[in-house]
């Protein structure tokens, strides 16, 4: 078995904020490597202590590809410059839904929303644009998280 990805089925933004919450990085690098698998191309929009964690996590770049600054890409898409078939905004705090708000006004992309923490129930509450939602209460163990996403399987919508 091959690990090159089947044909593209096209490219998913993941838009990272503040990594306050720890398994932001890890279910990054999960959500990379399944969407790799299943043909699409990650591309990662973060701001500088977020895209950084990924870099360290992984040096070598077996999962991550393209990563860039978060202002950046809203620019581009805003500008019409590049846009996206998938986007998965993280979501922990009130500015990943405007975020999210934003990434679903701006770009064509099929909009899903990874919302987790403490008070995760309260932040999905506030989202009122359409979205596919994805949400657990993951704050230092991943799992919950990833079983949340495993059972959405954006990657074959």
């Amino acid at each position: 078995m091959s690990d090159k990805p089947p044909t593209s089925l096209g490219s998913a933004l993941l838009v990272l904020g503040c990594p306050q919450v720890p398994v932001q990085t890890s279910i990054a690098l999960y959500l990379i490597n399944r969407l790799k698998k299943s043909g699409f191309v990650p591309v990662v929009a973060g701001n500088k202590a977020a895209n950084t964690l990924l870099v360290i996590a992984d040096p070598e770049r077996h999962y991550i590809g393209e990563i860039m600054d978060l202002d950046r890409a809203v620019a581009m898409i805003t500008e019409q410059k590049r846009d996206f078939d998938r986007c998965f905004v993280f979501i922990h705090n009130d500015a990943g839904i405007s975020y999210a708000g934003t990434m679903g006004a701006i770009s064509k992309a099929k909009l899903f929303t990874l919302v987790y923490g403490e008070h995760y129930e309260d932040l999905v509450k506030q989202i009122d644009f359409p979205c596919t939602i994805i949400a657990a209460k993951a704050i230092h163990n991943p799992l919950p998280l990833k079983k949340a996403i495993d059972e959405v399987t954006p990657w074959a919508v």
